[in-house]
């Protein structure tokens, strides 16, 4: 309190006697070296705001925390990350909530069941598709998602939904990651791109072990879900896309950021 009557033009006796601090205590205080716990802060401080800035001002403390620690190899506290965050005025962009249907049973194939939390990369991969329009047409973007980074490791974009372009997606992911065999799930839903002979042939001749959840239901691959929505709320919902040819860039630079 006394630096801040003092800021005000108060003189250092007087802000000491109004907080009932004495002037010895005060000195004290005030050259004494910051602690490792103060030095900490002000180095997050100024990590912080480089990494929000870079996601374009949408990422929130979640976002923020996990580049920190899985991108920079700084151990921090999700709670220090968000308490800084608050004191800087740091704000991530969020979307509503809508309420949702309640979800129906999950089928017997399904080797997920909701539980999207793995302990070691390539041990669970989701996939899935979503589109997008344009003036001159929409535009599909099949992904797979590692469940353990949280990273896109296999994409594919296209004029329409066909099971070329999931394992086009598919192929990319086992370049990058040379998984073992019988050792990853490839997670996704029940579309027909998922389903046909040609991606369950792609799928075993791979290695991967298929899963599917409920028909219908959102929640069953509710990490796809997540990420399609943010990509649209931080990318593609931010303006008019004019012509189909726009969008491989600009996924491209999102993904891989």
């Amino acid at each position: 309190m006394v630096p801040e009557l003092a800021a005000d033009g108060f003189t250092v006796a007087v802000a000491c006697r109004v907080s009932k601090v004495s002037r010895s205590g005060y000195d004290d205080w005030r050259d004494r070296p910051p602690s490792m716990r103060e030095l900490r802060n002000r180095e997050l401080t100024k990590i912080i705001p480089e990494i929000h800035v870079g996601s374009r001002g949408s990422y929130g403390w979640p976002r923020i925390h996990a580049e920190l620690t899985l991108g920079l190899g700084e151990p921090v506290n999700h709670k220090r990350v968000e308490r800084l965050m608050r004191e800087a005025g740091i704000q991530g962009v969020y979307r509503r909530k809508h309420r949702r249907k309640p979800a129906s049973q999950a089928t017997e194939d399904d080797l997920v069941h909701r539980r999207f939390t793995v302990d070691e990369p390539d041990r669970l991969w989701c996939s899935n598709i979503t589109e997008h329009p344009t003036r001159e047409s929409k535009i599909y973007c099949a992904a797979v998602h590692d469940a353990y980074s949280r990273r896109i490791i296999g994409r594919s974009l296209g004029e329409r939904q066909t099971t070329r372009l999931v394992t086009n997606a598919l192929g990319m992911a086992m370049l990058r990651r040379n998984p073992e065999p019988e050792s990853t799930i490839r997670h996704s839903d029940h579309g027909t791109q998922f389903t046909s002979w040609a991606s369950g042939k792609r799928l075993r001749d791979a290695g991967l072990l298929g899963s599917m959840g409920t028909v219908g239901d959102c929640y069953d691959n509710s990490m796809m879900e997540s990420f399609w929505g943010t990509m649209k709320l931080e990318l593609l919902d931010t303006q008019s896309w004019e012509t189909r040819d726009q969008h491989p860039n600009a996924i491209f630079e999102w993904i891989e950021y």
